[in-house]
C-alpha cells in the first residue's frame, strides 16, 4: 500500500503530506488538501459557509464546516470504489470560509454568499461547499449564475419549497422554491429524494412546479438502483447541481442536525446514490445542515464528510469529461 500511495502522490496535480499523514496532525483542511485564499490556477474549490441564520428550530450548523474539516481528515482523498483520487487530474484546494459583513442579518449574509460565488464563477472554478444551513443553496446558485437553467438533485427529508415562514422567505425551508422562482433551476428535470415527515403541507410548490418528489417510502420500494436510474433518465446530459441535506439520513446515522426526521436513508444508501451519479454533468454541490452540538460522537460530521468527498469526486469527474 505504501508503494501505491507513493505512486498516487507522484501522479497528483494536488498533493500535500497531510493527505497521507496521521489525521490528528497539522491543520484541519478538507481532506488534507492545501489551503489557499487565492483562486489562481485552481480547478475545484472546497468552501465553508459557517452560517445558521436560516434555521427554524435548533441552531448550530454554523459549526458544521469546522466539524466537517476535522472528520474529513479521516476520510482521506482516495476513492476506493473508483480506485482513484480527484487530485490526479485537478488542482483542488480548501479556500476557507465565505467572509460575512454581518452574521445577524440574513439578507445581507446571503448577499455576501452570492458575491463570493460570483468570484468563484468568474475564475472558472467548480465549487464544492460545506454548510451551514440549507438557506445557502439559493445564493450559491445566484452567484454561479448558470448560462442555462440547471437540474437540481436534492437529497433531504424536506422539500424546502415553503412559502415565507414568520415573514421571512430566505430560511432553510425555502431555498429550492427561491431557485426555481429566480429562473436558476429547471424544476421539471429536478428531483427531491428522501422526503418525509409532518411538514408535507408546506411543499405544494414542488408538485406545482413539476419537480419529481420521491418520498422515502417510494425510495425503499424502488431501491437505490431504481432511484439512480430515475435521476439519470430525468437529468440526462444537462448541467446538474447536487445538494445534500444530512437530515436525509435517518437520525440513527445522523443525529447532529437541526430538524431530524425518523425513517430516512442509511449512510450506505446515500453513498450509493451519490456514487450512482457518475456520468452526470455536475457543476457543483453542497453538503449542509450538520449541527455538531447535537452529536458529540461526531458520526454526523463523519457521514457528511464522506458524502462531501463523493460530491467532490462527481464534480471532478464531470470537469474532466468537459476537458476543463
Amino acid at each position: 500500500m505504501d508503494n501505491d500511495l507513493e505512486k498516487m502522490a507522484a501522479q497528483c496535480r494536488t498533493f500535500t503530506k497531510e493527505m497521507v499523514d496521521n489525521p490528528y496532525r497539522g491543520l484541519a483542511t478538507f481532506f488534507g488538501l492545501p489551503y489557499t485564499e487565492s483562486l489562481d490556477n485552481l480547478d475545484i474549490a472546497l468552501i465553508g459557509v459557517p452560517i445558521d441564520l436560516g434555521v427554524t428550530d435548533r441552531s448550530g450548523t454554523r459549526m458544521g464546516p469546522r466539524a466537517l474539516r476535522n472528520e474529513s481528515r479521516g476520510v482521506g482523498a482516495y476513492n476506493h470504489c473508483t480506485r482513484s483520487t480527484p487530485c490526479t487530474a485537478h488542482r483542488i484546494a480548501d479556500v476557507g470560509d465565505v467572509p460575512f459583513r454581518s452574521v445577524y442579518r440574513i439578507e445581507e449574509a446571503l448577499d455576501d454568499i452570492s458575491a463570493y460565488y460570483r468570484g468563484i464563477a468568474a475564475a472558472g472554478v467548480t465549487p464544492v461547499t460545506a454548510g451551514g444551513d440549507h438557506s445557502i443553496t439559493f445564493p450559491i446558485l445566484q452567484g454561479l449564475a448558470p448560462k442555462e437553467k440547471v437540474c437540481l438533485v436534492h437529497f433531504d427529508s424536506h422539500c424546502d419549497t415553503a412559502p415565507p415562514i414568520h415573514g421571512c422567505g430566505y430560511t432553510h425551508g425555502s431555498p429550492m422554491k427561491n431557485t426555481v422562482e429566480a429562473g436558476l433551476v429547471d424544476a421539471e428535470h429536478s428531483l427531491q429524494i428522501g422526503i418525509r415527515g409532518s411538514s408535507e403541507p408546506l411543499w405544494e410548490f414542488s408538485s406545482a412546479s413539476g419537480m419529481r418528489v420521491i418520498h422515502i417510502e417510494e425510495f425503499y420500494e424502488m431501491g437505490w438502483k431504481g432511484a439512480v436510474k430515475e435521476i439519470h433518465d430525468l437529468v440526462g446530459d444537462s448541467p446538474v447541481y447536487l445538494s445534500f441535506d444530512i437530515d436525509c439520513l435517518d437520525p440513527a446515522f445522523a443525529p447532529g442536525t437541526g430538524t431530524p426526521v425518523a425513517g430516512g436513508m442509511s449512510t450506505f444508501e446515500a453513498l450509493q446514490m451519490v456514487r450512482g451519479m457518475q456520468g452526470l454533468d455536475v457543476i457543483g454541490g453542497d453538503l449542509v445542515e450538520v449541527s455538531p452540538p447535537y452529536d458529540h460522537a461526531g458520526i454526523t460530521a463523519l457521514a457528511g464528510a464522506t458524502l462531501l468527498f463523493e460530491i467532490l469526486c462527481r464534480a471532478a469527474e464531470a470537469r474532466e469529461r468537459r476537458g476543463a
